[in-house]
């Protein structure tokens, strides 16, 4: 890692966006003997009927209906991330990424922010290629089972972690250093070095937020086309584009025409800043000469 290189980062919510379902459906659904339509119905249920966050509520309903159907555990959990399938070039993307942003001298970084559940992530085989996955996450008692909710991450608290990478402040528990103050010019990542990567409107906060402070947002989709059409028409994504990461497709163009804008942009604010401090560098050494004078 070479600390002196701007860093361009690349936020992916998961489901639907890396992978065509939501990760649940690959191999927990099938484990305790249900249908997807079934569980989807009992979680909105849970939501609709105690007022409940839409997370939290999929959470509880995984706890409940594993019971004495498959051993739940962090282990378990990982472990499904095996089943989990991907979209076609995903697990070749990030290299190509890296590569061509290391090509332009910057270092891309990759990170999930996601509402689905952090254990299965970590269980597929690209997990090791993010240097952060913010996902929801189970809190685990001495038998090695969940019992508390230690992390719930639904569409507007996603954007918290927007603000963690671009002040480089990855410990979620640390809320202090997070909102405080710093200097635009002393933040790791800036916003106009960030693409958010997501499928629909659970991500619209993040790909807004992205957008508005001088980032881009790209909006993917497998065949259905009307949900994220609205997306870029409402001015919400900058592109609207196939799910598909394979080598000289749409969507590695497009990241790749990203990271040469960044790579222009950091060029030219590092003139900038050169400049500010040149001249004063310039001031002070006019102040000290006049103060010499003086004398």
């Amino acid at each position: 890692m070479n600390e002196n290189r701007p860093i361009f980062a690349l936020m992916y919510d998961f489901d639907k966006t890396l992978s065509p379902k939501d990760m649940q459906e690959y191999g927990f659904i099938p484990g305790i003997k249900m249908e997807a339509e079934e569980f989807w119905a009992k979680c909105n249920e849970m939501m609709v009927k105690n007022n409940m966050d839409q997370i939290l509520a999929y959470m509880y309903v995984m706890c409940k209906q594993a019971r004495g159907k498959m051993l739940f555990t962090r282990e378990t959990l990982q472990a499904l991330g095996k089943d989990v399938k991907l979209f076609d070039g995903v697990k070749t993307w990030f290299k190509r990424v890296n590569d061509y942003a290391d090509k332009r001298g910057m270092e891309a970084r990759h990170y999930i922010i996601s509402s689905g559940l952090k254990e299965i992530i970590e269980g597929t085989p690209i997990a090791k290629e993010f240097d952060g996955i913010f996902a929801a996450e189970f809190c685990y008692d001495d038998c090695g089972e969940p019992c508390w909710p230690a992390m719930a991450v639904n569409f507007t608290s996603k954007t918290q972690f927007l603000f963690r990478i671009n002040k480089g402040i990855m410990d979620v528990t640390d809320n202090r250093r997070l909102n405080e103050y710093m200097p635009e010019d002393k933040r790791p990542v800036p916003f106009r070095n960030m693409v958010y990567i997501g499928d629909g409107l659970t991500d619209v906060p993040c790909m807004k937020l992205v957008r508005a402070n001088g980032g881009h947002s790209i909006a993917v989709y497998q065949e259905e086309k009307n949900a994220v059409n609205d997306l870029i028409i409402q001015g919400r994504v900058d592109l609207v584009l196939p799910a598909d990461y394979s080598k000289g497709k749409a969507l590695e163009k497009a990241v790749f025409a990203y990271v040469d804008e960044a790579a222009a942009k950091n060029a030219s604010v590092r003139l900038h800043i050169e400049s500010i401090e040149r001249a004063q560098a310039e001031k002070e050494r006019e102040k000290r000469e006049a103060w010499e004078r003086a004398k």
